[in-house]
């Protein structure tokens, strides 16, 4: 197996399966694996004082590069990094993850399974309360799982079932027990996301429509007010639980306003202008003006090389890319070094969903992926070709008539380079790509679709420019991007095969190192063999803020555990401050 930091493999749950469980005292693993998430470059000094003295006070203006629809865990609502960043502002996870990508304790005190990973009990921190005074307790959490996770028609409730989770049980006042009906060895991942933010009961059940506007969690802020597409406001939330360095209770800011600002040039200006004081990107062009910012000074910024890159996604239901030999052409057409250094040459190529830095990544089955090797247009042509003179071609098209796909990208000047780039590649094989501009939210919503969609959440669209990838358990990952199409909202391609199911079958039931790595091998070289999605480059995710800003790319878990920084370019804000 061609592995990279072998010697380094760990996981989370591995480590739960070896008598280690999560806690909420104690101090870093030594033998954990470092994040997926490797620092390409660090710039600015990025410690915690870099602001200068810590103070009490002030407000934080944040530019967001999306705007979301709601914010109600458990409704396909907060998502990507924007949604994420404000998110957790307002809810508190049950679990967070530390600087080396293990998971840790956050709300929960410890969270520790039985024997054969069938039932995981929680145990809740006492005297937390949601911003409305309710008490965060079992009762709370189970009717949390049970009315906006595990409900039918809920957007969790696939990936739930898929984890093998059958329900929780309440033992005491602040335990729980999830039981599942066989072993999920990557179960602490789930409580990361937002199936692990709880929400005040009573404050849903007041307004269940009004909710997702008006969100009510645990966290540090509460929110105040959300003019949709101009700001969201949130304010401290004086009752908050935990205690910052200076021993009184966080946070440390009294405000924050983000502002959603989709075009990437008006965003940096932004910061540069000093309209907002933090920005985030995952766009390379962006990431090079941020860098140069903070080499003349003023600002701090990083950038990160993770587990995400830019894709083109396939809808593998629509024609003509239900035929394989269309998705091959596409793969075959592609020119990643030229993509590349359209994206300014600061990262390099994607080819799969797990980088050379991550301990699941697989050299030996990279070649699957023909978009791996060098261009190969007679390949590609000969593949059109084929499909063109099918009688039974899929898109119903007499035979010699051209091939075309629709594209759906945003509008972003970087991007549609990008995109004319792939048009005019993916033309000099036969296949004319449509290019349609939308803004972000609708190309989202598009791909992702609702469900209404038929299948549900199959989406409305044959290609468009996206990201694929993710931090944490290759199971969570994988089983997002490839879960059934009517109840796996993250199956933007709508691709399953049997022997995948297989493969995330040996992920969720076995803690054995060399069979879940195999079993991400099998998924890597199937999709590669398929090609349900055309990889492009990876993702600098990068966070920069003006230099007074502080305990932002440092902050940490209760008990001192350092935190897993801007990892995917979620920023945190319990712990910045302003600084004089």
């Amino acid at each position: 197996m061609g592995r990279a930091r072998g010697q380094l493999w760990r996981t989370a749950a591995i480590a739960v399966t070896a008598g280690v469980v999560l806690t909420g005292c104690g101090g870093d693993d030594d033998e954990a694996v470092s994040d997926t998430s490797s620092v390409a470059g660090q710039h600015g000094s990025g410690e915690a004082d870099a602001a200068g003295e810590l103070t009490r006070g002030g407000t934080l203006v944040v530019g967001l590069e999306a705007e979301s629809n709601a914010f109600e865990p458990g409704s396909a609502g907060p998502s990507g990094p924007s949604g994420r960043t404000v998110a957790l502002t307002i809810f508190d996870p049950l679990v967070g993850r530390d600087d080396a990508g293990n998971f840790q304790p956050y709300l929960a005190e410890s969270l520790e399974p039985n024997d054969d990973l069938t039932r995981w009990t929680l145990r809740l921190r006492p005297g937390v309360v949601f911003h409305d005074g309710t008490p965060l307790d079992a009762a709370s959490l189970k009717w949390n799982f049970d009315t906006l996770h595990f409900a039918e028609g809920r957007a969790n409730r696939g990936e739930l079932v898929r984890f093998g989770l059958v329900g929780m049980e309440v033992v005491d006042d602040l335990t729980v027990e999830y039981v599942l009906d066989e072993s999920n060895a990557a179960f602490p991942d789930l409580l990361w996301s937002d199936i692990g933010w709880p929400v005040s009961r009573v404050a849903y059940e007041a307004d269940p429509e009004g909710f997702g506007s008006r969100p009510v969690g645990t966290g540090p802020f509460r929110f105040e007010s959300w003019t949709h597409d101009d700001r969201l406001v949130v304010v401290r939330n004086d009752g908050y639980w935990m205690d910052g360095a200076d021993g009184k209770a966080l946070p440390y800011l009294d405000r924050i306003e983000f502002r959603p600002i989709p075009d990437e040039e008006s965003r940096v200006n932004s910061l540069a202008a000093g309209d907002v004081d933090v920005v985030h990107t995952l766009r390379a062009s962006s990431v090079r003006r941020l860098l140069d910012m903070v080499e003349d000074g003023g600002y701090e910024g990083n950038v990160s090389v993770g587990n995400t890159g830019s894709v083109t996604v396939l809808n593998t239901l629509r024609p003509p890319l239900d035929d394989v030999r269309i998705r091959l052409a596409l793969s075959y057409a592609n020119d990643q070094d030229a993509a590349a250094q359209v994206r300014g040459g600061l990262v390099p190529p994607s080819m799969g969903f797990f980088s050379p830095d991550s301990p699941w990544y697989s050299a030996d089955v990279l070649p699957a992926y023909i978009g791996s090797g060098a261009r190969d247009v007679d390949e590609a042509r000969r593949l059109v070709q084929e499909y063109v003179e099918d009688p039974n071609r899929s898109d119903g098209r007499a035979p010699g008539d051209p091939v075309t796909v629709p594209y759906q990208c945003q509008p972003d000047p970087a991007l549609m380079e990008a995109a004319q780039l792939i048009q005019q590649l993916y033309g000099e094989v036969g296949i004319e790509l449509e290019l349609e501009q939308l803004d972000q939210a609708t190309m989202i919503q598009n791909v992702v679709g609702t469900a209404d969609s038929d299948p549900p959440f199959s989406g409305d669209y044959t290609a468009a420019c996206f990201r694929a990838g993710g931090e944490g358990d290759p199971l969570t990952v994988l089983q997002s991007f490839y879960g059934p199409v009517a109840s796996t909202t993250g199956n933007y391609t709508n691709f399953t095969h049997p022997d995948i199911d297989a493969a995330l079958e040996q992920l969720r039931t076995s803690a054995d190192p060399e069979t879940r790595y195999a079993a991400v091998e099998e998924i890597t070289r199937i999709t590669g063999e398929q090609a349900p999605l055309v990889w492009n480059v990876t993702s600098p995710a990068t966070v920069a803020h003006a230099a007074a800003v502080g305990g932002i790319f440092e902050w940490t878990l209760p008990g001192g555990i350092t935190g897993d920084g801007t990892s995917y370019a979620v920023a945190r804000f319990h712990q910045a401050y302003v600084g004089e």
